[in-house]
């Protein structure tokens, strides 16, 4: 039996232009590029400085085009640049390309290759990432910076207390922020030559804190308002709430808070197959120093000086459940969690925070 066919026109066929697709491999100094056309031809191939100047040329050859870049220490002001030159910029997160990090042939050419083919196909599968806002990343070193600091002063805080033990003497008990005034005092005289110029940098290291607090404080009043809503919940303080607005930096990426959870790597993994399947760790996807700054509020929402409210109760029932000191870290990330949802949830939504909002949902007692 034979069907009959159906004339097409010419006027029925519409052609599709696909995308060329410039791909980018960066070092540290040079870059790796690869053209391609929509249909997969090779177009251009080479490599450059890592430069502005050299990159724009390239960029505006390619202008309309679409630029796939890896995320690296060079991407942001990379991706940037190739916006500001009329390019579509799409940044692959490198934890999901399997292609690239496991390739059995890894080099810089065989990398931009792969991106450029990648993303000429279908950009979903570079996972891409959306690289914060200049303002927001240099708002964000600045908070970095004071890391560093307090990093090192507490390197040398317990360098000076082991030599001090070394010798038989015993350091004052005192905080970060006098240790090295106080200690200088109390010096022995042997242990001058050895500790007196750490000591000195000690007590400059807090000064140079403190004046990056006072800086932090201003950024977060000026520029970030939003902060204003995170203050009132237990154990967020400036750091913590500015450095969750520059990361995050625009709240209307997410669909839901929810999301909040997973952008910061505090959801588990999952492995299974017809089944639940085993119980493993969290992603540690997204910032790093967030994520602990996080768990850091944690440990004083649930500890004994944290007030009583819905993440205390949250992370109080999941001790319990478990009983152990396992179950005291899966409540820890937990609230971390709950903690990074609510407060996007509080700037997306302008609301004032109630510490008890889900307890009196459910008819739970609550202090007067």
């Amino acid at each position: 039996m034979t069907h009959p066919t159906c004339p097409i026109s010419p006027s029925m066929l519409t052609t599709v232009q696909l995308p060329t697709t410039l791909a980018l491999d960066l070092s540290d100094r040079s870059a790796e590029y690869h053209v391609v056309r929509g249909d997969g031809v090779r177009l251009a191939a080479g490599n450059l400085p890592l430069e502005r100047e050299r990159l724009t040329e390239l960029f505006s050859v390619w202008r309309g085009a679409r630029l796939v870049i890896e995320v690296g220490a060079h991407s942001p002001w990379v991706y940037r640049l190739g916006a500001e030159c009329g390019l579509q910029v799409v940044v692959a997160n490198p934890r999901k390309v399997d292609q690239i990090s496991k390739s059995n042939f890894k080099t810089d050419k065989n990398d931009a290759k792969a991106l450029a083919c990648l993303g000429k196909s279908d950009v979903t599968l570079l996972s891409p990432i959306e690289p914060r806002s200049k303002q927001a990343q240099l708002d964000l070193s600045i908070q970095r910076a004071r890391k560093m600091l307090v990093d090192s002063r507490t390197a040398l805080i317990n360098h000076v207390r082991g030599v001090f033990k070394s010798h038989g003497h015993r350091s004052a008990p005192c905080s970060a922020d006098c240790f090295g005034a106080r200690t200088t005092k109390e010096l022995p005289a042997e242990l001058e030559p050895a500790l007196g110029g750490l000591l000195r940098q000690l007590v400059l290291l807090t000064k140079e804190i403190k004046a990056y607090d006072r800086q932090l404080a201003t950024v977060a009043e000026e520029r970030y308002p939003m902060t204003k809503l995170f203050a009132p919940i237990a154990g967020v303080g400036v750091i913590t709430a500015l450095t969750f607005a520059t990361t995050i930096d625009r709240p209307e990426r997410f669909k839901s808070a929810r999301r909040a959870g997973p952008y910061l790597g505090l959801v588990q993994r999952k492995h299974g197959s017809g089944g639940p399947g085993p119980q493993l760790r969290i992603t540690k996807a997204g910032d790093h120093e967030m994520r602990r700054l996080l768990v850091m509020c944690a440990n004083y929402i649930l500890s004994r000086h944290g007030p009583d409210c819905d993440l205390k109760r949250f992370g109080k029932r999941i001790e319990k459940k478990g009983g152990d000191k396992l179950a005291k870290k899966k409540a820890r990330v937990a609230v971390a969690r709950k903690l990074a949802v609510l407060l996007l949830h509080l700037w997306q939504t302008g609301s004032v925070y109630d510490p008890f909002h889900l307890a009196k949902k459910r008819g739970e007692p609550v202090p007067v």
